[in-house]
């Protein structure tokens, strides 16, 4: 018998096929943790996160495996890295982060999402739970600047391409010890600052959306989120350059088995190779690109945005979740 699910599928594209369903995915996973916004136990919602996303993924009519995921799998009970999720059908490789910004959901601060990729097999790198030295830009700078340049001549380059000073820049560094210098560098160079406790998948995609007052991101972070990005930057045309940076040997080891270069510069289409890219955030707390999930009598409202790499589609989903239960509370129009 012919299995019409897996068909439709290669007859629609992953693309199209998906994508309201890898929303529904985040946006179980955003509601979940945002119960749990500023009660100051980032373990709890990031679990309750997990558990839900793991759960949503049973309704999906794929063969997903699990390539960037909450850890190896004797450190994750579930979404560990080879995981099997879904109902069956196409070959799916996901890399998810439930909750992105744990400190920030657990202090109640913006820019928290819960965020997922996808690709046909083989799409998205496999890589260890490292640090990654990244440096991410919107489209106008994409394919003119260098991660082994000094910054002064990226920041000139980035300035140069938007038409304007270097002292009219933004750019987003992760608050840690470890990025003195690097703060230091771009001071001299006259941009100005934005620097964040957590999220940088969200700085990410501020740099690559017109508006967001972001223009670029720069600094180490965590590998993973590194792919997640690569895969935003398929889809909104910016680009990630990244170097990997290991903390210790025992990671190191683990990448050469993986087959990760440490020596190599590593682009956007090295961490997301795809030929079909579905991206989809929703937003937990409020941030420059999502507003929270807002909670309400007898349901809930997210804001998620969704991407297709070779669709060459972005979808802003502005959702309201009803329970089933009785209520006289109207569905409130959002005006902009």
């Amino acid at each position: 018998m012919l299995d019409t699910s897996k068909q439709s599928l290669v007859n629609v594209g992953m693309e199209r096929a998906l994508a309201l369903d890898i929303v529904q995915v985040v946006e179980t996973a955003a509601i979940a943790a945002g119960r749990l916004l500023g009660h100051g136990k980032k373990d709890e919602a990031d679990q309750a996160a997990v558990e839900a996303m793991r759960l949503a993924f049973n309704n999906l009519e794929i063969d997903g495996r699990i390539v960037i995921g909450e850890g190896e799998r004797d450190e994750a009970p579930m979404l560990y890295i080879g995981e099997q999720v879904g109902k069956g059908g196409m070959g799916i490789d996901i890399a998810v982060d439930p909750l992105e910004g744990t400190n920030l959901v657990a202090h109640g601060a913006n820019n928290a999402i819960s965020v997922m990729a996808m690709s046909e097999t083989g799409g998205l790198l496999h890589c260890p739970d490292t640090y990654m030295e990244k440096l991410i830009v919107g489209p106008s700078a994409a394919g003119k600047v260098d991660i082994t340049a000094p910054v002064k001549a990226n920041l000139a380059i980035i300035a140069m391409s938007l038409n304007r000073e270097i002292a009219d820049l933004t750019v987003v560094i992760l608050d840690r010890p470890r990025h003195a210098e690097l703060i230091q560098q771009v001071r001299d160079a006259g941009a100005r600052i934005r620097l964040i406790g957590d999220g940088d998948v969200t700085g990410g995609l501020a740099a690559a959306i017109a508006g967001s007052g972001v223009h670029a991101v720069m600094g180490t972070g965590g590998a993973p989120e590194g792919v997640l990005t690569a895969a935003a930057m398929r889809c909104l045309g910016g680009e990630i350059q990244a170097r990997i940076r290991y903390r210790d040997e025992v990671e190191a080891e683990r990448g050469r088995k993986m087959g990760i270069d440490e020596t190599k510069v590593y682009f956007t289409r090295d961490l997301a190779p795809g030929n079909e890219i579905l991206f989809a955030a929703t937003g937990i707390t409020d941030g420059e690109i999502l507003k929270g999930v807002r909670f309400f009598g007898n349901g809930q409202r997210t804001y998620s945005i969704v991407m297709g790499a070779k669709s060459k589609f972005v979808r802003f989903i502005d959702t309201v979740h009803m329970e089933d239960r009785p209520t006289k509370a109207p569905i409130r129009l959002e005006r902009y």
